[in-house]
């Protein structure tokens, strides 16, 4: 690991492209930075870098899920442990509906938050998974994106896919890494699950219900240590302030996930 002291937003450019971000790409990035650790400028700071990094011409795209609008999420399931039902009604009629404009992201880290609140940022529609990307590809890139799909061939991941986009793991596992979920989509037959969630209809809140599949990373580390011990795909590790992180083409990565499913699971 790097030492303890206070990075610097150049510093973090000239380690991420050593690390091999390039100007002009288009980058998911998943990120911790408390694992990066201490940068003058905080969050700010770190997301310039990233941007200083790919260059006027680069897009950068994160993650701004919210599970707190949902009562078949984990969260829920979780916020509710040993409620009784009333208690338990008294939360999902206090769960806010999504709003792309105002509604937090959950559980993805800081970063996402400096992004979607950044002037320029666009952000996806879908009410549980969505995305969101700031650059010249950032419309492209979250447009179009289905409220009953998740993360399969009508959301951000695919349109990424397809554009040649590549994964940062900022200081985060491959545990974290959303785009194998796209190989979940890719696999025949793949199980499926009702969601639920709060919605804005015509400006009334509601719920609404659908089926999608059934997402699942609890395997996603051992995904993640088999890829890069096969070597299928190029995947380069560097130390990003205090972080150790990955760089890696994400349609190397989502093939790769679709084959390992079908052999694993």
């Amino acid at each position: 690991m790097a030492g303890t002291g206070v990075h610097t937003e150049r510093q973090l450019t000239a380690q991420l492209a050593r690390l091999g971000v390039e100007p002009g790409g288009l980058l998911l990035v998943h990120s911790s930075l408390r694992a990066v650790g201490p940068v003058a400028g905080g969050a700010q700071a770190v997301l310039r870098a990233v941007r200083g990094a790919l260059g006027p011409g680069g897009t950068v795209v994160v993650p701004t899920f919210t599970a707190g609008n949902s009562d078949t999420s984990s969260a829920y399931r979780e916020r509710v442990c040993g409620l009784g039902e009333a208690e338990r009604a008294a939360v999902r009629a206090a769960m806010p509906p999504y709003d792309p404009d105002t509604m937090p992201s959950d559980g993805v880290g800081i970063l996402p938050e400096i992004v979607r609140t950044r002037p320029g940022a666009v952000r996806s529609a879908h009410p549980q998974t969505s995305f969101a990307a700031l650059g010249p590809h950032a419309e492209r890139v979250v447009s179009g994106h289905r409220p009953d799909c998740h993360l399969g061939e009508e959301s951000p991941l695919a349109r990424l896919y397809d554009l040649g986009a590549r994964i940062l793991l900022l200081g985060t596992a491959f545990a974290g890494c959303t785009a194998f979920h796209l190989g979940e989509y890719r696999v025949a037959w793949p199980p499926r699950r009702t969601y639920r969630c709060v919605v804005l209809d015509g400006g009334v809140r509601r719920w609404w219900q659908y089926e999608d599949v059934a997402l699942d990373d609890g395997d996603f580390d051992a995904l993640g240590a088999d890829l890069e011990r096969d070597g299928a795909a190029s995947v380069r590790t560097g130390v990003v302030g205090s972080a150790r992180c990955r760089l890696l083409d994400l349609a190397q990565a989502v093939d790769f996930a679709r084959g390992w499913f079908e052999r694993n699971r």
